[in-house]
């Protein structure tokens, strides 16, 4: 049986490492390439007319968002002699023979009070057919974030799924003995530092809404749960009892928090109001039970539990009953995250050396492995096409992202520190 903080040890050690914060910069340094080219929707998004004007203009975030979910591949368009602004200019015959598929064209026009118009067409090449539009007027200060939103409505029109540029990770940044819960959209851009203590700070969770965070902190020399409101800074402790107070994972309908204490000796999971109050107590065992994540339907918990000998992933009822051993293959499985529409689910687990990604069914049968090396923390985002994971490349901490089949995958490579503990938010962006 493991003993306890060998298996906190180990837990710890495998914290997702996802960007850094360059002390020059206020946003993530990051940088990506894509591998598996075979299979991506070929797309070109040429320059929007006038768009040169605006500090940052959309269609370069337009291009990065698309290639960064793995799914895309950017048309060279230099063949091309006109750039078009509108489809009626659009020569369809050589934008098929450049290999597109689809194209996106679009203006920008100045407007009074430093308002700006950005409207765009994205149109079938094949079928001259226009699959999604829109125009948006906004402030300068708002066009990345307009470029996201085209970003999404592109990847919405061609495969059909809610697209995540608009979406947030927090996560938490170590510099030498300072940590930093901080907050990013998913390209690295509009970083806030949430909390700022010289204690560690660990598991930082999204509420459903995406207004609060679940984090543990241990500025009080003892890891305690405490919930922040984002808008306001406000927060407050809901897990606060004697001993250890860790791994918060929030309930579907943001009620309620599972969490990891050790008032009974060992660490067990137990239930409490997200507003704080009594916890109730959900898994028994005299081993240690672990790292909690909600099934979507909010009626079954997964964790992870040494109670057969080396930590496996089970799943258990929120009501309570004998929990269920869906790991089978490996003597060392940690760190499960269920896929949003509750099929299946990541986790991490050892062969030999290495920490592997691998996804299974929750109905059972076996994983499929994503990845080799050493890896940690995987996370679903939050439409589930992908799986993001971190490994150690060439000394150099580098996110990566793979679509669930593994066709495609995405490397971000980072610069300068570490960071731990990501949580991709929701969709809701408030």
């Amino acid at each position: 049986m493991l003993k306890l903080q060998t298996l906190v040890k180990g837990l710890m050690t495998l914290a997702l490492v996802l960007g850094v914060v360059s002390g020059a910069r206020a946003e993530m340094n990051v940088e990506f390439s894509v591998d598996g080219s075979a299979g991506r929707y070929a797309i070109a998004i040429v320059p929007f007319k006038d768009e040169a004007a605006l500090p940052t203009a959309p269609t370069p975030v337009v291009r990065t968002d698309l290639a960064l979910s793995g799914e895309f591949r950017m048309v060279d368009g230099s063949s091309v002699a006109n750039v078009p602004f509108d489809p009626t200019q659009i020569d369809y015959a050589k934008w098929q023979a450049a290999g597109a598929q689809a194209i996106a064209v679009g203006k920008v026009v100045a407007g009074a009070g430093g308002q700006s118009t950005i409207s765009f067409r994205l149109m079938d090449v094949g079928r001259k057919k226009e699959l999604t539009s829109g125009q948006f007027t906004v402030p300068q200060e708002r066009v990345r974030e307009v470029g996201h939103t085209i970003a999404d409505m592109i990847y919405q029109a061609i495969l059909g799924q809610p697209g995540i540029f608009n979406t947030r990770i927090a996560y938490v940044l170590k510099q030498g003995r300072s940590y930093q819960l901080q907050v990013a959209n998913v390209d690295g851009s509009n970083l806030q530092t949430i909390l700022r203590s010289r204690e560690p700070i660990m598991s930082p969770a999204w509420s459903p809404n995406g207004r609060f965070l679940a984090y543990v902190s241990f500025e009080t020399h003892k890891p305690v749960v405490w919930v922040q409101d984002l808008a306001t800074g406000s927060r407050r402790a809901v897990a606060n009892f004697k001993g250890s107070n860790s791994a918060p994972a929030w309930s579907p309908d943001g009620k309620r928090l599972a969490v990891v204490l050790t008032t009974s000796g060992n660490s067990q999971i137990y239930l409490v109001p997200a507003a704080g109050g009594s916890p109730r107590r959900l898994t028994y065992s005299d081993g240690i039970d672990t790292e909690p994540v909600w099934a979507p339907d909010g009626g079954t918990l997964l964790f992870v539990s040494d109670r057969s000998g080396g930590p496996q992933v089970y799943s258990v009822d929120t009501e309570g009953g004998t929990p269920r051993r869906l790991t089978w293959q490996g003597s060392y499985n940690v760190s499960p995250r269920i896929s949003p529409d509750g099929k299946s689910f990541t986790y991490i687990r050892k062969n030999g050396g290495e920490f592997r990604v691998v996804i299974q069914d929750i109905a059972g049968g076996e994983g499929r492995v994503l990845s080799t090396g050493y890896n940690e923390r995987p996370s679903f985002a939050p439409n589930g096409r992908m799986v993001l994971y971190a490994s150690v490349v060439g000394g150099k901490s580098v996110l990566y992202a793979a679509t669930q089949d593994g066709g495609s995958k995405v490397k971000l490579a980072v610069i300068n520190g570490d960071v731990q503990d990501p949580a991709w938010g929701p969709f809701n962006n408030p």
